[in-house]
């Protein structure tokens, strides 16, 4: 096994069984960290056997088994609340909240328990004026579409001493056709409303089929000439108390798919004001994911794909800067789709789109926030795509989903940093 450290670095698979990982996940036969499989960077396992492990914060993580959603106050050890939910499988959205409220959701309907699991209950999405906004009846009962379900982790800030949510859906791929939505709370969870809704796009209407089509019943606002085919993600920046999306994916003879909003919330009169910033081809930049802001700096992944060259890296720039290209920096180019990112700490992970990779299953990796980079095949996981990173729990893993293809879930997997000064002397 070799290691090339460098500002910009490619390393060789890893080879590990996943027989011995899972044994490593086991807390009770873990004496140390050395324990578990690692790389100069990092160490890695799966979660451990029992419920899929759907979000995490602090000491708490939310996981689900067949007809039944459960809660776990220490790190996923052990699960002693637990609810009877039948449509358990079928969770594609979940956040834990600072007050202990969770807001899950299955692919058109969003609940919400305020007391540890003990009850749950339906939550009905209003729109700006009030109203309920209601789910399309769907052609194909199957298909209900995504409304809830997003590739980033983190979906919640605190702002002026409050907490709010705001995050955007990733759909129109599996799931059913889906009008494409940012939503937010500010009442941990007890109301969502929508804070944008975008336009009518004909090339994912309701035709009954997962990914949506032409033909078909059309879905989103009429009112709006903005199309996209899915959020790629929402994220905040405290230096300007402003949010940023960005959105995909394609070139379509109704227009371009990919933008980038920059959004502003005046909690007094709970109104919203939403401006488009960047409107690009797929094969940008601007096709991307993983939006962060650090210091008052942006920081996001390209995942460009369709005709080449590709504008791909992880990039830097001010936010003012957003629009101009040659005001960005490049920090490193993993050389492959790569749409999913998180930094905490100086910490900076994001993971390869398997599809597109040469690599199983690759994670990027840089500790020193940016200066020194490292790839990593974690192949023992099989052809995976990371996405959903969530902050590190209360002992400092963070938490991933694990895809198939680009989007259908499969495993989670979770990566604790090594210290910046053990990764550069390895």
């Amino acid at each position: 096994m070799k290691f090339f450290l460098s500002r910009y670095v490619v390393s060789v698979a890893l080879t590990v069984s996943l027989g011995t990982l899972l044994c490593a996940a086991r807390g009770e036969e873990t004496k140390s960290l050395e324990d578990f499989p690692s790389t100069p960077h990092f160490w890695y396992r799966p979660q451990p056997p029992g419920p899929y492990i759907d979000c995490q914060r602090s000491n708490r993580a939310f996981g689900y088994l067949e007809g039944k959603v459960l809660l776990s106050e220490d790190n996923a050890r052990t699960w002693p609340h637990s609810a009877a939910f039948p449509d358990a499988k079928k969770i594609t959205f979940s956040h834990i909240l600072k007050n202990g409220n969770i807001l899950f959701a299955t692919g058109a309907n969003l609940y919400l328990s305020t007391d540890n699991l003990k009850s749950y209950k339906p939550i009905t999405v209003k729109d700006a004026k009030g109203r309920d906004y209601l789910p399309h009846t769907p052609k194909a009962p199957e298909n209900p579409g995504w409304y809830f379900h997003t590739l980033p982790g983190i979906v919640s800030w605190d702002i002026g001493g409050k907490e709010i949510m705001v995050w955007g859906n990733y759909c129109n791929v599996i799931g059913g056709a889906t009008p494409v939505n940012i939503y937010y709370s500010t009442d941990s969870g007890q109301t969502v409303k929508l804070a944008y809704t975008f336009g009518r796009n004909p090339n994912f209407s309701d035709t009954g089929s997962g990914g949506g089509g032409k033909g078909g019943n059309l879905l989103g606002n009429p009112d709006n000439p903005i199309i996209a085919r899915h959020l790629h993600g929402v994220s905040y920046n405290p230096a300007e108390n402003a949010f940023y999306a960005c959105t995909g994916d394609g070139d379509r003879p109704e227009g371009k798919e990919c933008h980038w909003l920059r959004g502003t919330y005046d909690a007094a009169n709970d109104q919203w004001q939403w401006k488009v910033i960047v409107t690009a081809s797929l094969n940008t930049r601007y096709k991307c994911g993983g939006i962060r802001f650090v210091d008052g700096k942006c920081y996001w992944i390209s995942d460009a794909n369709g005709p080449k060259p590709y504008d791909r890296g992880i990039f830097c720039c001010d936010p003012a800067d957003i629009p101009n290209p040659e005001k960005h920096t490049m920090l490193f180019n993993p050389g492959v789709e790569s749409g999913n990112m998180i930094i905490q700490d100086g910490v900076m992970l994001a993971s390869h789109c398997a599809p597109a990779s040469p690599m199983k299953n690759g994670i990027i990796v840089s500790t020193d926030m940016g200066k020194t980079w490292a790839q990593y095949d974690l192949a023992e996981f099989g052809p995976r795509s990371g996405t959903r990173f969530h902050e590190k729990n209360s002992e400092g893993w963070f938490r991933l989903d694990l895809r198939t293809g680009w989007v259908t879930q499969a495993d989670v997997m979770f990566i604790k940093p090594k210290p910046a000064a053990a990764a550069r002397n390895n």
